[in-house]
């Protein structure tokens, strides 16, 4: 009896999150104009553009590199990240940082323009200690790929409302 009512619980749990429309993280059901895509930046081995290449495939989307062959074009028009302090010490020595993560793109489809151009942006701050240089430099390098990730998540659920 325990067991009909732990079954029957568990068809219920998997009927609701299937019909509100939940996918598993990283996989973006793509509208068919993204069906082969092209990507095009000014620089293609930031983390950003990697990470979008790489959801995009996840999401069945065919890589190209020719815009006549591609049924749509992502642009990435800015990828960028700037740093600001935001604390100094007594002495003058820079104790927290502020990063900020933008990009600016846009897309287009064979028969014009599919989403305008829009800008997203992250703010992240962490704080610096001089004595420990090493490890905060990687610190800083995991949160811009952080960053970007959210980045690219975004911008792929913006793909997938077109």
């Amino acid at each position: 009896m325990l067991k009909h009512a732990r079954i029957a619980c568990l068809l219920v749990v998997t009927l609701a999150v299937n019909a509100c429309g939940f996918h598993l993280q990283g996989r973006v059901p793509l509208p068919a104009a993204l069906a082969t895509t092209r990507v095009i930046a000014e620089d293609d081995q930031t983390d950003f553009v990697q990470g979008l290449r790489r959801a995009l495939l996840t999401s069945g989307s065919k890589l190209t590199d020719f815009s006549e062959r591609a049924t749509g074009v992502v642009r990435i028009h800015k990828d960028e990240v700037t740093q600001k302090i935001i604390s100094v010490s007594a002495t003058n020595i820079p104790r927290e940082y502020e990063v900020t993560y933008t990009v600016e793109f846009s897309v287009e489809g064979t028969g014009g323009e599919l989403l305008p151009s829009q800008k997203v942006s992250i703010t992240r701050d962490y704080s610096f200690n001089e004595t420990k240089l090493l490890a905060k430099e990687n610190e800083e390098a995991i949160l811009r790929e952080g960053m970007a990730n959210e980045l690219v998540a975004i911008v792929m659920r913006r793909l997938a409302a077109i």
